[in-house]
């Protein structure tokens, strides 16, 4: 290790105010982890940047001294893809975090990559836009992470993931030089797209500075139903016919297990007489009545011909909310468990046989660790939770986990799925992209990845090693 904390904190106050450089423990815990918690922190600092200059002026100092950077943004992520712990760097854009431009005509917002998710959403919403971009972490995400990790959630089915909504990004390369990269345009065939070679790049290639957001109208009257069904090969039939008779905003699907997990955990009330093997949670925008009477007509004719045992109709904003909280609440119920996550994803044709042949492959281990499955069916991503059983040690469950992943990932690999549809590869996939990616892909991707950051300097050891 060629560089020091003090070292690199006296070299530091060259570029940035000292109060913006914290180096007590508390900080260093909180700033060099995320949610993941696979690791014990250990950065050297944190930096808090407030503008694209200092950020330049911060990268150009690790390449003349050779320390690496962590980026920060909320910390949410589920992969360790902001875990600092081997005396990075920590480069933390809480400090950047404002909305900087607005057109109403573009329908285009300019803000720097600390702005939280909600915030932005709110923003829309006082516009009379929408920002569709979803996720149970919109309260403390920040909008540049959504795009280092191209994140996901509710709403893909209609609106897609962050890559589609970023018009433009601005991004600090490993070298210190600064792309400004689409600058917002809808058509733009002049080669190459480096924009979307840092979206989803988690850090690896460069700092996001800045960003611009494609905006939409909100969605109309929304409606919600949720149907109990028997039989996982209905889940894919239902979304077919919704998807070609309704405007869907979202298809959501969970389990029995995960059912039996937000009852007890949320204290809710079931809507049905009995617990179901699979549900699914339906969305839809109404403009007239006719969408509504058409949703009713699908609602009664899966019910009839025995595809959706019972169903609720929502009826007004109120219910459609309710029933959200059955699909909403898992992850919040079931997180005193200590949950084993894996998300992957295959075609949505693909989804019922990968769950029959998931059900195969955890009937080989340990019946006392519960599954819960929930995910977006609408765009084939699965969530996998183990679920820790009460009397096992947190380091026995953890490495009985491996193993079990390393079974899920051959199975998604047989399927020709994505070992990681939302959460990214960080540290805890990487030994295991290349269930997803073949050494050809690898091999290009090491070689963007020295093309951008030479010296290795930015998040090294994420995503995939030189």
């Amino acid at each position: 290790m060629s560089w020091t904390t003090k070292k690199i904190v006296d070299q530091l106050t060259n570029v940035v105010e000292p109060s913006r450089i914290k180096i007590d423990t508390n900080d260093l815990q909180f700033y060099g982890n995320d949610w993941s918690n696979i690791g014990e922190p250990n950065p050297s600092a944190i930096v808090f940047p407030t503008s694209v200059k200092e950020v330049q002026a911060i990268v150009n100092l690790a390449n003349k001294l050779n320390f690496p950077l962590v980026p920060s943004g909320g910390r949410t992520g589920l992969s360790g893809g902001a875990l600092a712990k081997d005396k990075e760097l920590v480069v933390s854009f809480d400090r950047m975090n404002k909305i900087l431009d607005f057109n109403k005509s573009d329908a285009l917002v300019t803000c720097q990559p600390g702005v939280v998710t909600g915030v932005l959403k709110d923003f829309a919403k006082l516009k009379g836009l929408f920002y569709p971009v979803d996720f149970a972490s919109v309260g403390s995400s920040q909008v540049g992470g959504n795009a280092a990790t191209n994140a996901g959630g509710v709403n893909v089915l209609r609106y897609g993931m962050t890559r589609d909504w970023i018009g433009g990004i601005k991004v600090v390369t490993g070298t210190g030089e600064l792309l400004d990269l689409n600058r917002g345009l809808k058509k733009n065939a002049t080669g190459f797209d480096f924009r979307h070679l840092f979206i989803g790049s988690e850090g690896t290639l460069g700092l996001i500075v800045e960003l611009t957001v494609e905006l939409t109208r909100p969605p109309k009257h929304l409606n919600v139903m949720l149907m109990g069904l028997k039989n996982i090969e209905h889940t894919t039939q239902a979304l077919a016919l919704f998807k070609e008779k309704l405007d869907l905003t979202a298809f959501e699907f969970f389990s029995d297990t995960a059912m039996r997990k937000v009852l007890e955990g949320k204290s809710l009330r079931n809507p049905f007489d009995h617990i179901y093997p699979f549900y699914v949670l339906v969305e839809f925008e109404s403009y007239t009545e006719v969408q509504v009477n058409v949703a009713s007509e699908l609602f009664e004719m899966f019910i009839d011909s025995g595809y959706a045992a019972e169903g609720v109709l929502s009826q007004n904003l109120r219910q459609a909310g309710e029933l959200w909280e059955f699909r909403e609440g898992i992850t919040e119920s079931i997180a005193s468990y200590k949950p084993f996550k894996s998300d992957i994803s295959c075609r949505v044709s693909q989804t019922p046989a990968f769950l029959s042949s998931l059900e195969k492959t955890l009937s080989g281990f340990d019946p006392k660790i519960e599954t819960v499955l929930f995910g977006h069916l609408g765009d084939g991503n699965i969530h996998i939770n183990l679920l820790k059983p009460i009397h096992m040690d947190s380091e026995e469950f953890r490495e009985v986990c491996k193993i079990i992943s390393k079974s899920i990932f051959n199975l998604v690999k047989s399927f020709g799925g994505s070992i990681s549809a939302e959460h990214g590869i960080g540290l805890t996939k990487k030994p295991y992209l290349n269930y997803s990616r073949d050494e050809a892909e690898l091999n290009y991707m090491r070689g963007v990845k020295r093309l951008f950051d030479p010296k290795n300097i930015m998040n090294p050891g994420k995503l995939i090693d030189l």
